[in-house]
């Protein structure tokens, strides 16, 4: 994915945690739809409309957009299928507006823009960084995502504090401010885990 997609799906990132009054970790995605007017949350379990080897879709269906997400896989896996999805839609991403086709076009750049918009999402870095919460275990833990998840977000963690360019966006310097009462009482905790 070239760097101006990446800048993309990170900018829309620190904008939902704006928009959506994000404060505290682990973000609660749920929130973020029920507060929105336009998305609904659907359970595979419930409606039953994902192929094999699926874990989430959204469907553009009468002005709504509908996220179907596997319900019966771990809780820090929905969590992380459904930001992929809410990328998706704040990513602006062709959707297809009926059920009965693959929700998106194309796979490559589009899927890679939705991961890096649901990694930041649910493990921004300027708010790791504060709490000093750096490696994988850390990460898993205050975000509440999967080990996996945490040590792909390490390694990228592990790039930016070498560079230790933070607060250079406008957006990164409003949500490092949003979190700022979080930061505060959680420093000291994550730094022990």
């Amino acid at each position: 994915m070239d760097y101006g997609k990446y800048k993309d799906a990170r900018n829309a990132s620190w904008q939902c945690i704006l928009d959506f009054n994000i404060n505290k970790l682990p973000v609660m995605v749920t929130d973020i739809i029920k507060k929105s007017e336009s998305i609904r949350l659907f359970k595979e379990s419930d409606v039953h409309m994902l192929e094999n080897g699926e874990s989430g879709k959204t469907i553009l269906h009468n002005g709504f957009f509908k996220i179907v997400y596997r319900d019966t896989e771990p809780s820090y896996r929905c969590r992380f299928t459904i930001s992929h999805e809410l990328g998706h839609i704040f990513l602006g991403h062709l959707l297809i507006n009926t059920p009965a086709y693959r929700t998106f076009a194309i796979r490559d750049d589009l899927e890679s823009s939705a991961n890096v918009f649901a990694r930041d999402l649910l493990a921004p870095a300027c708010v790791l960084h504060e709490l000093q919460a750096t490696t994988a275990e850390q990460i898993a833990e205050v975000c509440n995502i999967s080990i996996t998840s945490a040590s792909y977000r390490a390694e990228r963690m592990a790039i930016l504090e070498a560079r230790n360019k933070y607060y250079l966006h406008p957006l990164e310097q409003q949500v490092r401010k949003q979190f700022e009462n979080y930061i505060k009482e959680n420093h000291s905790q994550s730094c022990n885990l």
